[in-house]
């Protein structure tokens, strides 16, 4: 077996990428088009060749998305990160944010779901009725 056969690639492929990072490759063309991660230099026969730290970055979307974080802000987390000014507390800043965000969709999901259990509660009541509260809930001028 050759030297060149035991080394990693410096580079991979989107498709290598991909699997690595455990995306589609329409994910990494989008990431690509959205500025988080940077578009890669090609080959004489148009293939991207993306540096292997590009693994890294994927996973660190996927993981920031998980928790919450939209693209846009993802996005800033990746400039901080890139930053060597930044501190901890540009980013605890925007992870308190993202409890704030967090914490108003709870309260807004949680009114949904007592508007909806009072709905199912009143469509019991009239258990056989033609009129369903539910029906007229939605379709009231309210």
């Amino acid at each position: 077996m050759s030297r060149t056969a035991l080394r990693p690639p410096a580079h991979l492929t989107i498709g290598q990428l991909a699997r690595q990072g455990g995306v589609h490759l329409e994910t990494i063309r989008y990431y690509e088009r959205r500025g988080l991660i940077p578009r890669p230099p090609r080959t004489g026969a148009g293939y991207r060749l993306f540096p292997l730290e590009t693994v890294r970055r994927v996973r660190f979307i996927k993981r920031a998305q998980a928790l919450g974080f939209s693209l846009r802000e993802i996005k800033d987390l990746l400039a901080l990160r890139a930053r060597s000014d930044a501190t901890c507390d540009n980013v605890e800043a925007r992870a308190a944010a993202k409890i704030g965000d967090i914490d108003a969709k709870l309260q807004h999901l949680t009114a949904m779901r007592r508007a909806l259990t009072g709905l199912i509660a009143s469509c019991r009541r009239r258990a056989g009725s033609a009129a369903c509260p539910i029906l007229d809930s939605l379709g009231s001028n309210d």
